[in-house]
């Protein structure tokens, strides 16, 4: 439980924003990760922000060579596979929204990992039919096709400036060279070691001589310097070259389902991004496979033109309010959400506003409804407004250059360490992605997210993701991009962060850095951070009904703010250890 605090407190929600925060401080009601509210960086020229300073140096150095925002993008997110590989990496996948600033155009693109070929409906089933959630979530058969590098390459190849080989570079000599184990990495191994002991190449990366590596240890990966330096030259080595058919050869030697043909086969896709209206902006953010985007604008519809800042931040009506529109969101979600290339997903419907201007109506001010009174649109509902046209371990970065191009990308291999396994002789941590499908209908994932038919597993099928990668535009003009990582709270998270600088005017470091509460709908808790919020608030969600926990911060958020001037703001979380960097 949240510690007591005396009933003759003021609710903070009752204070301007800056005072709560030195209540907060100065009585020590928060953790050192939530009190830090960072400074942002500042720049008039690009701005770099991602979740370790070395990949954030390596995207300014392909700035300062005159590349743009993508040529950025890549080379942080390359460097975020040697120095975060528990998180992201080469196999793994992702999602990318990409605002062209003299265009006005903003584009999205899917290298999500995707189903092998020989995948099956049940393949997570035992003779009795009952779901083995472990096969999908640890070890060779719950690794999907890799999407990354091909990801990667795309993008570099439509928008880069700067040679492909030379954005691999700074990757390339991290992993040669090495680089100092952080503390954040040292928890990560330790926390991971049962797991990675289990595969040889795995232990052989983060567990030398069988001990887990330690803050202040020097980490070198030869193996994937290799790996790096071949795609360096020739990115299709990862999909049809001497890469593709080690991956393939550690498949075939466990028990996996991953072929040469299935990497050979992998292609990204481009996709129309969802966009939509909120107040004077315009939110552009992921399509499906990835729910982020839909359920995004849902909740901001949803939220309306409720005057959230007159209530004051976090004020418990807010609260409420914010919890019960993520309980409608996360009901659809589970409903009706899944790879468009194999089911119908009611997008029009679910972002109109007067599908939300509807479910608004449900909501009672004073009463937290339970998950079986909260129901997913039926297909009545949907085709009703189905005609309306717009007029945990993860991880999130994101560019802008110095004519305000920006990419937001978040990129995963799903479960921290992936299915906890590196393919034999690459260097390659693998993801555990097949457990983003719906394995068997209302059986929860790794993040406790339920889904039905729409999600199941099919050959060649994408899993559902909760990545949010999202820019947000004013007049036609960058106002902010903003994602993170952390599984079924993603789009939670990047909803009240936008809600915290578009609403509450916040600075980019408070915003990312800000309480925050979460639910999903199923289980059926509201989520709050532990220390953020004072307990007269707490004990006002509880009278209304909200079941409570208590969990240390959540996510990894980054962002960046432009403002009136034209300036950059950006701020990577302090629960993470992520920098923002720009030039003056």
């Amino acid at each position: 439980m949240s510690p007591k605090l005396s009933s003759r407190c003021l609710p903070l929600s009752k204070l301007g924003r800056s005072t709560s925060i030195v209540v907060l401080l100065v009585f020590g009601f928060i953790t050192p990760a939530v009190a830090a509210f960072v400074k942002p960086a500042r720049s008039d020229r690009d701005m770099v922000v991602s979740a370790h300073p070395l990949a954030t140096a390596a995207g300014v150095a392909m700035l300062r060579q005159g590349g743009n925002a993508v040529d950025g993008a890549v080379a942080t997110a390359l460097a975020i596979a040697v120095v975060e590989p528990f998180s992201a990496g080469l196999g793994g996948g992702g999602f990318a929204l990409w605002h062209e600033a003299a265009s006005g155009e903003v584009t999205a693109l899917d290298f999500r990992e995707r189903a092998p070929a020989t995948a099956e409906r049940d393949m997570y089933l035992n003779a009795a039919g009952e779901p083995q959630s472990q096969l999908s979530r640890n070890g060779h058969l719950a690794v999907g096709v890799p999407g990354t590098v091909a990801g990667l390459y795309a993008l570099h190849q439509r928008y880069g400036e700067l040679p492909w080989s030379r954005v691999v570079q700074p990757s390339r000599i991290m992993a040669s060279q090495g680089f100092v184990v952080s503390v954040r990495l040292e928890g990560a191994i330790a926390g991971s070691a049962e797991r990675l002991a289990q595969n040889p190449a795995a232990a052989a990366v983060f567990l030398p001589g069988g001990k887990p590596l330690q803050a202040g240890d020097l980490l070198r990966q030869p193996d994937l310097a290799t790996t790096l330096s071949q795609i360096a030259v020739e990115p299709k080595d990862f999909y049809e070259g001497d890469t593709a058919a080690m991956i393939a050869a550690d498949m075939q030697a466990n028990d996996g389902l991953i072929t040469l043909a299935d990497l050979k086969a992998y292609k990204p896709i481009w996709r129309d991004p969802i966009c939509g209206p909120f107040r004077q902006y315009r939110v552009c953010s992921m399509p499906p496979p990835s729910s982020g985007g839909v359920h995004l604008l849902q909740m901001l519809n949803l939220l309306g033109d409720t005057d959230l800042a007159a209530q004051g931040w976090h004020h418990p009506d807010g609260l409420h309010l914010l919890t019960e529109v993520m309980k409608i969101a996360y009901a659809d979600r589970a409903e009706h959400l899944g790879d468009p290339d194999f089911v119908e997903v009611p997008v029009a419907a679910l972002i109109n506003p007067a599908y939300a201007a509807a479910r608004r109506q449900e909501i009672e001010p004073q009463h937290a409804r339970s998950a079986a009174e909260v129901k997913a649109a039926d297909a009545e509902t949907l085709e009703r407004y189905g005609k309306y046209k717009e007029s945990n371990d993860t991880t999130h970065l994101t560019v802008v250059d110095g004519d305000h191009n920006a990419l937001s990308m978040t990129y995963t291999i799903n479960g921290r360490f992936g299915a906890g396994i590196v393919a034999a002789g690459t260097g390659i941590v693998l993801n555990n992605e097949m457990d983003d499908f719906a394995i068997a209908p209302g059986t929860p994932n790794l993040y406790g997210l339920v889904g039905g038919e729409a999600n199941a597993v099919a050959p060649g099928k994408t899993p559902l993701s909760s990545m949010t990668p999202t820019i947000v535009l004013e007049d036609d003009q960058l106002r902010m991009a903003v994602g993170s990582p952390g599984g079924s709270t993603i789009i939670t998270t990047v909803l009240q962060i936008i809600l915290n600088v578009l609403v509450h005017d916040m600075d980019a470091g408070a915003a990312v850095s800000a309480p925050r509460i979460h639910h999903q709908w199923l289980p059926e808790t509201l989520t709050i951070e532990q220390y953020g919020f004072d307990q007269l608030t707490v004990d006002d969600l509880e009278t209304r009904g909200h079941q409570l926990k208590f969990r240390s911060g959540w996510g990894n958020a980054n962002a960046i703010v432009v403002g009136p001037d034209g300036e950059l703001t950006g701020a990577a979380d302090p629960r993470g250890e992520g920098k923002a960097q720009g030039r003056r």
